[in-house]
């Protein structure tokens, strides 16, 4: 019975290693294949609705992954041991592996989103570059963008639903309107601690030119405890896309 008890867990260990590394293998294909097509992407609206619809949840999975591939590995190495132990050391294993998913679940949901937001910021106002001249193109206003919006559009970025950029090649008059599924996301309210701070309004107090930064500022209010607060973003200098290309050349 000894015996045959050996040579059974030689075969569990052997193909919980197999396990564990086609799991951290097919985690670290999910990856890459997120880096690749983060870096094959080049339009910065593709850039930033594919972070902000999937990123999370692939490092979700990524990190499933790596955890239950890590459970079968931790157990690989078993020589010998009673049915009690067995039981113990499932129990300790899924536990283990509970605790470690919950905490990067929490780390995913409340602090990730910190940092996605730097860089959807980066990605939403960066200078479009107009595809009938190659230079850079206006972000217009909120005053100036409802001319080329239809009611519908106005209405949808009146309750906040739906937020509307316009950037306009001043030369050609060539136009791109781009749709944000609301207001970026919600941010930890100062004061309630709260991740319910939410931009209501956007007012670009300086249009940026080819010398100097613009300026923006932004409203947010708690949606559940009522604070409300300004603060201001600088909008990247506009460059000329072509006159860059000249000097790389």
């Amino acid at each position: 019975m000894e015996e045959t008890s050996t040579q059974s867990f030689e075969a569990w260990n052997m193909w919980a290693q197999y396990i564990a590394y086609g799991l951290a293998g097919l985690s670290v294909l999910i990856l890459l294949g997120h880096i690749l097509k983060l870096g094959a992407t080049s339009d910065s609206k593709t850039k930033y609705d594919y972070i902000n619809r999937a990123e999370i949840n692939i490092l979700m999975t990524c990190s499933v992954l790596l955890i239950v591939g890590g459970g079968f590995y931790a157990n690989s190495y078993i020589a010998e041991l009673s049915i009690l132990w067995l039981f113990v050391r499932l129990f300790v294993t899924v536990s283990m592996g509970l605790i470690i998913g919950v905490i990067v679940q929490n780390l995913l949901k409340f602090y990730y989103p910190f940092y996605i937001e730097k860089r959807l910021k980066k990605l939403r106002y960066k200078p479009r570059i107009s595809p009938k001249t190659g230079k850079a193109m206006k972000l217009l206003s909120e005053e100036e963008e409802d001319v080329y919006l239809d009611e519908g559009m106005q209405a949808e970025e009146d309750i906040f639903s739906i937020d509307y950029d316009v950037w306009v090649d001043e030369e050609t008059g060539y136009t791109k309107i781009e749709k944000y599924s609301g207001h970026l996301h919600a941010l930890q309210c100062p004061e309630c601690n709260y991740q319910t701070f939410r931009v209501t309004k956007e007012e670009i107090m300086k249009s940026p030119s080819h010398t100097e930064e613009g300026e923006l500022l932004k409203h947010f209010e708690c949606g559940y405890c009522g604070h409300k607060s300004k603060k201001n973003f600088k909008i990247a200098m506009l460059r000329d896309a072509a006159a860059e290309e000249g000097a790389t050349a």
